[in-house]
């Protein structure tokens, strides 16, 4: 038997070819709607705001699972089911923060979408690097540990 001297296996070979090409923005249609993700559901499923300013459970299609990967604050595109499912929509599209840029420039988004803080993830040659959280949380915890040792001090006089 021989040795195995490559490196990685065919999910080493799909990441190959990958080009960073421009995308053609697309603009919501009849059905169609813009949406802002809120909350994650898991099993491909979010809560949405979408601009009609109604809430409503949207799925991931099918081609999209485990290809695009959706957050909290994301803007989507997203399809309109018949007039009997009014809750529920399909995930269509997740546009790039450039792209929602320009969809706020030529006036498509509504003003309900926070679209302020879309680089959640900054991009790095090895990938994303999340943004840390504040931390006056932590000096906050260590201030009241302080009080309570001065008061057991009080105490023991």
């Amino acid at each position: 038997m021989g040795k195995n001297k490559g490196k990685g296996g065919k999910n080493k070979r799909k990441g190959k070819n990958q080009t960073e090409t421009k995308r053609e923005l697309l603009f919501k249609e009849d059905g169609q709607a813009y949406a802002q993700v809120i909350k994650p559901y898991g099993n491909g499923r979010f809560e949405v705001l979408v601009d009609d300013e109604k809430r409503r459970i949207a799925h991931v299609r099918g081609a999209m699972i485990k290809k695009v990967w959706i957050m909290v604050g994301d803007i989507i595109l997203v399809g309109l089911r018949g007039d009997t499912k009014d809750d529920k929509c399909d995930i269509i599209h997740r546009y790039e923060p450039d792209e929602v840029r320009n969809l706020k420039a030529y006036g498509e988004l509504n003003k309900i979408f926070s679209v302020d803080d879309l680089d959640h993830a900054k991009e790095d040659e090895d990938g994303p690097i999340w943004e840390s959280k504040p931390e006056d949380q932590d000096t906050k915890k260590d201030g009241d540990d302080d009080d309570k040792d001065e008061d057991e001090d009080e105490g023991d006089e």
